[in-house]
């Protein structure tokens, strides 16, 4: 081979390799139980443990109940259903997530949860397929899932939960968030035409067929709104003489009751108080 060729021909392998995809499943999950996948480079970036123990999510203790119950099946091996859960902003459905994940894997160390962004719910097939030749048992949690851009996304999803000619992965448990029971899209595109349209809310709507088990959240109402207030003032030692009077104004300023807005008046008491807190 002539010499000179030599300079251009590394630089042509370099490129290539530059280009070239990521190997499936080089990922090393030995040092955490939390991930976040990076669908640009197949790369699964740890993250920390879930610091909010199950026990400290009130009001949502049925949600917990079914939630917990299909999880350990999927740990043990046994028949689970993928999950949807859904209802009002700020109620605890990403929270339940995480903190069952992190009770039930306490006895499991093969079991992960890789956390997947919303936006890139079409790269779903390609994960699923790393995973499935893993030995480890995979919660993929998608937080705050609906479809903005018609129905290549949902096609995606259903790609993915159904497995086509190979099935969908056993060793994968898929869990969704979202505001909206069939996961409609935030806007729909006007110029489509309507049979594009209704075709589009279709295929978007089918897809919450696929999750075998909804879990609804409803609205937080005031009692439990001050329940959820007072496990979190007790937990982390937070005394107030007019704790109750306190919570409700800070939800009418913020014109809602959720389990989030108690954990943001928790934050701002124990920031006045000088308390440190693990979020």
């Amino acid at each position: 081979m002539d010499a000179s060729l030599e300079p251009l021909l590394a630089r042509i392998a370099e490129a290539l390799e530059r280009l070239a995809p990521p190997v499936a499943g080089k990922a090393d999950f030995a040092g955490a139980k939390l991930f976040r996948h990076d669908p640009a480079t197949g790369d699964f970036h740890p993250a920390p443990d879930y610091p909010l123990g199950l026990d400290s999510l009130v009001g949502v203790d049925r949600q917990k109940t079914r939630f917990v119950e299909n999880l350990e099946r999927f740990a043990r091996g046994l028949p689970f259903n993928h999950v949807l859960l859904w209802g009002v902003r700020g109620t605890g459905k990403s929270s339940i997530s995480k903190a069952a994940f992190m009770a039930v894997a306490e006895a499991r160390a093969d079991l992960k949860l890789v956390e997947v962004d919303r936006d890139q719910v079409t790269a779903l097939p390609a994960l699923f397929d790393v995973l499935r030749a893993r030995s480890e048992r995979f919660v993929v949690l998608c937080d705050d899932l609906s479809f903005e851009e018609g129905a290549a996304a949902a096609k995606a999803l259903k790609s993915a939960l159904e497995g086509g000619v190979s099935g969908p992965p056993a060793n994968v448990l898929f869990v969704a968030t979202s505001n909206r029971r069939h996961l409609m899209p935030r806007g729909h595109q006007e110029d489509r035409g309507l049979i594009a349209s209704a075709e589009d809310a279709e295929e978007e709507v089918s897809v919450s067929d696929r999750f075998g088990l909804w879990i609804g959240f409803p609205p937080m109402d005031q009692p439990t709104y001050l329940a959820a207030v007072r496990a979190y003032a007790a937990q982390f030692g937070l005394a107030d003489p007019d704790l109750d009077r306190r919570a409700l104004q800070w939800a009418q300023l913020r014109g809602a009751r959720s389990g989030r807005v108690a954990w943001q008046f928790i934050r701002d008491l124990a920031g006045e108080q000088g308390k440190p807190l693990p979020l």
